[in-house]
């Protein structure tokens, strides 16, 4: 027994000395190598998600919580981006809908509304087609939802997208990243807002430093 538990400790300070070298503990890592920002002077955090995502869907509730409280106190400083994860082709319709909405000024009044169409009402939107007939229903101009969606901006922003989870080495969803650098995933909710909390603070001491 007493074997085992030594065995035991010596596998607990191997896990925890691999965690201290990752560069963070055990809730989050660091991104090597770090992205560059588009945060400007703010501490820039990017949600990597897709709607079909129950985990996404979950995490929503507690961030949209977060981020309507920040906006109200000493958080002004940060900027919360989103960016639509395609890691197979039938995933390519809805984010190529968040970034129409997005270039329409919809976003943020229909985010919460795609999520709760697929997870609450299980509507289907897997296809442009579906999802220009529910976005109609929802007070959006679907002439001018089908040009945003099928523009050259559109198919830019995906083509961003694509290549900034290869750069950001998402393998999972939702996966925040906080100035290029602090990564967060395989958490729970609100575990997740917790240690976004802590984590942008350390991203603020960064920046003084520099």
């Amino acid at each position: 027994m007493r074997f085992l538990r030594n065995i035991f400790a010596v596998l607990l300070v191997l896990f925890a000395a691999q965690a201290s070298a990752a560069g963070g503990g055990v809730e989050y890592k660091l991104l090597n190598p770090p992205q560059p920002t588009s945060g400007g002077s703010k501490v820039e955090v990017l949600e990597f998600f897709f709607y079909e995502c129950p985990h996404c869907y979950h995490l929503h509730i507690p961030l949209t919580a977060w981020e309507n409280e920040k906006k109200k106190q000493n958080l002004k400083g940060v900027d919360l981006q989103f960016v639509p994860v395609i890691f197979r082709e039938t995933s390519e319709p809805l984010a190529r809908a968040y970034y129409a909405l997005e270039s329409m000024g919809q976003i943020a009044r229909l985010h919460n509304d795609l999520f709760e169409a697929l997870h609450v009402f299980n509507i289907d939107l897997s296809d442009e087609a579906k999802i220009t007939e529910f976005v109609g229903k929802h007070g959006v101009d679907k002439a001018q939802f089908g040009a945003a969606y099928n523009s050259f901006t559109v198919d830019s922003k995906v083509q961003r997208a694509k290549q900034m989870v290869r750069s950001y080495q998402i393998r999972g969803t939702p996966t925040l990243v906080v100035d290029g650098k602090y990564v967060i995933s395989d958490l729970q909710p609100d575990d997740t807002v917790r240690v976004l909390r802590q984590v942008i603070e350390i991203a603020r001491k960064e920046r003084v430093k520099h």
